[in-house]
């Protein structure tokens, strides 16, 4: 497969007309090389088999981008410094004074860029290479160039770097896997993070375990990237801008017309940059309400290491964001009765560069909204500061607080309402059938909106599933052919309902049989909406036989999953401890399902994580992992624990033999068997795998529903044909 998972037509193309071959890439002196004609010859080479030489200019395609922009800010900044607008002054004159010192700074620019540059037209790279750089799409190039190369760990970084901006990425993250087992210990870095993004996860890592002082330090230093990135942005908009409707270079209105058109597209980029600055690498939805969560966080940091005046501080300047925050209201009140008579509060004011920056940020959306009514362009305001974000921290009220008398201060310190969802959620409700036994709710599996239930379907049903599958199933069916999508080791074949039911009309498989796919997953879909209470239809988005078989002779040493741990609804985000929801994850799917087949195979068992996608979540279920829970005996047992004969289970944790009256915690992790069943909402809070399956065929149906009847799967409109 291509490392972008697309076509590389125009890239290949753009290669072919260029009149400097790969080998000239490195070229000293002159002009800046412009980055898509070096992305072009790097990715030339890369198909042309010279490994060498794509590295060497997707490394220059890379560098020559960031020097790009360094260059413009560079310049953009001097020639602000040097040439001031003037003011319009009064007569029929009075706007030369204006344009004679636009014209100057246009020419400053100039002059500067050039020398380093070239003609600005040479830098000017496709909608389709900004969104390849954008995706981070060199890196997955450089990552199979570095393999080629033996360099491991530049590969492993550039593989790092490719898999913050597409977390979805399986394939991705399985070298990433590797690369940690064949380098041995590697230290993954982000060549393309944001600083002031990084320093602010690490000062909320910091905050969740209760280390404000070097939280503060990380989180202080992020507010200054913050600011340092927002001045960067603002000027960097000052570029060409083409923005829908707005064809600058074709217009032919009149002179202020023009020069309004274009501002007014100069102003929206800049007052995106708030967005801008708010979205990870390759994500499409910004963290909300990022900005303000700054001071939220500090507001609560410094007041545990006793510095009051800096709480207060931080906690007025976010409520110059929400002022109605009754949260932040109350510690502020609070943080003002522990001050009283120290010093005058009044002196205790937001930070400037907050006061500033929201002072700017009205001021663009008054002139936005006033010109898209003057120009006739539409123009919405979005919602820049959300209260969806909020501090996801638990610290009870300090006994301190709790002490103080019923009518004096009380400080609110535990986790902010967190958005409902747009539905109740429940569990417990009716099997519906009298042969499903229920085994586990969410609290015994450790979570939320899981269940696990045997006797789904019997052991004749598992069977002849089997004989409809042998009959229908194709390689790589879903994966666009592709054999092994998710790992190397295992063949994947799998089939819809609709081709079952397609054969069955046709004679080549069974009509019963066929039927019958579709008979367990229309009673997988009755027990799950009985279940989980909806109060509203849960129909079909996706339904899939499929099958996974160990390929011999690869099993040795394996260390990867059959499935890698992802959401079903999200992409997970596993260094962001986010999941996104948004394209391409299928946004629409609201629960899952899994329906086992058979049991006579080694491995394969499904999994529960957590948000970081490594840690498995554990849960009270000793039957679930047969191989983990063999009987076992240990002599260093005292008599006060267990009779010296009786049999003890061994602890996953450590390996060792723990007494029957121990309680044992056990991975979640589920050993599918004929007729077993785990269904579960499919959002990021439950992140899920398969374990790899090392001997055997383990076959199941996996269901996917959704509330939502735009997006039903059709075979279910088309089963009464």
């Amino acid at each position: 497969m291509a490392p972008g998972s697309r076509s590389w037509g125009a890239v290949l193309l753009l290669a072919a007309v260029l009149p400097a071959a790969c080998g000239s890439c490195g070229a000293e002196g002159g002009p800046l090389e412009p980055f898509d004609e070096l992305y072009a010859s790097g990715v030339e080479a890369y198909y042309g088999g010279d490994f060498a030489g794509a590295a060497r200019c997707l490394e220059q395609a890379l560098r020559s981008r960031r020097e790009l922009r360094a260059e413009r800010l560079r310049c953009r900044r001097r020639c602000r410094g040097q040439v001031r607008l003037a003011a319009l002054g009064a007569g029929p004159a009075g706007e030369l004074p204006f344009f004679w010192a636009l014209l100057r700074r246009a020419g400053c620019l100039r002059s500067c860029e050039e020398p380093r540059l070239g003609a600005t037209s040479r830098h000017r790279a496709t909608e389709e290479v900004r969104s390849d750089f954008q995706r981070r799409v060199p890196y997955s190039y450089l990552q199979r160039a570095y393999i080629q190369l033996n360099k491991l760990e530049e590969a492993a970084n550039a593989a790092h770097t490719f898999f913050m901006a597409n977390p979805e990425h399986m394939e991705i993250q399985q070298d990433i896997e590797n690369y940690k087992t064949t380098a041995g210990k590697v230290s993954l870095i982000d060549l393309e993070a944001k600083p002031h993004m990084e320093d602010y996860s690490a000062g909320v890592r910091h905050y969740d375990k209760e280390e404000y002082r070097l939280a503060i330090t990380f989180l202080e230093r992020a507010l200054e990237g913050y600011y340092a990135e927002d001045e960067d942005c603002q000027i960097m908009c000052e570029g060409p801008q083409r923005f829908e409707e707005h064809e600058y270079l074709e217009y032919k209105a009149g002179l202020y017309e023009a020069i309004a058109d274009h501002y007014m597209q100069v102003l929206a980029c800049k007052h995106d940059c708030i967005r801008e600055l708010a979205t990870r690498s390759g994500r499409i939805s910004p963290i909300e309400n990022f900005l303000p969560l700054h001071y939220d966080y500090l507001q609560f940091a410094y007041y545990r290491v006793g510095d009051y005046v800096k709480a207060l501080e931080c906690a007025r300047t976010y409520l110059l964001f929400h002022p109605d925050d009754e949260d932040v209201l109350e510690n502020a009140a609070y943080y003002e009765d522990l001050l009283k008579g120290t010093l005058d509060l009044a002196t205790i004011k937001p930070r400037k560069e907050a006061k500033a920056l929201l002072r700017r940020h009205k001021l663009e959306s008054h002139l936005l909204r006033v010109a898209s009514i003057g120009l006739g362009f539409t123009y919405t305001e979005p919602n820049y500061w959300k209260r969806y974000g909020a501090r996801q921290d638990e610290h009870s009220v300090p006994s301190s607080i709790s002490s103080e008398p019923e009518d004096g201060p009380r400080l609110s310190l535990t986790k902010k309402p967190t958005p409902k969802p747009d539905r109740e959620l429940k569990e417990g409700g009716p099997l519906l059938y009298s042969d499903v036994k229920f085994v586990y709710n969410s609290q015994q599996l450790n979570g939320t909106q899981r269940v696990l239930l045997d006797n789904v379907i019997s052991e004749e049903q598992c069977r002849e599933l089997h004989r409809v599958a042998s009959g229908i199933m194709l390689a790589g069916d879903g994966y666009r052919g592709k054999t092994s999508p998710h790992t190397p080791n295992e063949r994947f074949e799998g089939a819809t309902v609709l081709k079952a039911l397609k054969y069955g009309y046709e004679g080549r498989v069974p009509l019963k049989s066929a039927r019958l796919f579709y008979d367990i997953s229309e009673k997988a879909r009755r027990i799950v909406e009985s279940y989980f209470m909806l109060n509203s239809t849960l129909y079909f988005s996706y339904t899939h036989l499929v099958c996974r078989t160990a390929l011999s002779g690869q099993q040795e040493r394996r260390n990867d999953l059959s499935h890698p741990i992802h959401a079903d609804n999200c992409l997970l985000d596993p260094e962001a401890n986010e999941c996104w929801k948004e394209p391409p994850a299928y946004t629409f799917r609201d629960y899952s399902a899994l329906l086992y087949m058979n049991a006579d195979f080694e491995g394969g068992e499904f999994i529960f994580t957590e948000m970081d996608a490594k840690t498995v979540t554990v849960s009270q279920c000793p039957f679930l992992v047969s191989s983990e829970t063999a009987p076992c005996r240990s002599p260093m047992w005292s008599w006060s624990q267990t009779p010296s004969r009786a049999l003890g289970h061994r602890d996953p944790r450590h390996g060792q033999c723990v007494p029957p009256s121990l309680p044992v915690f056990l991975q979640a992790s589920i050993k599918p068997k004929c007729g077993r069943m785990v269904s579960f909402s499919s959002g990021g809070e439950n992140p899920h795998g398969v374990k790899a399956v090392t001997k055997g065929q383990r076959c199941a149906v996996a269901l996917w529903f959704t509330l939502d009847p735009l997006y039903r799967e059709l075979v279910s409109l088309s089963i009464t044909v």
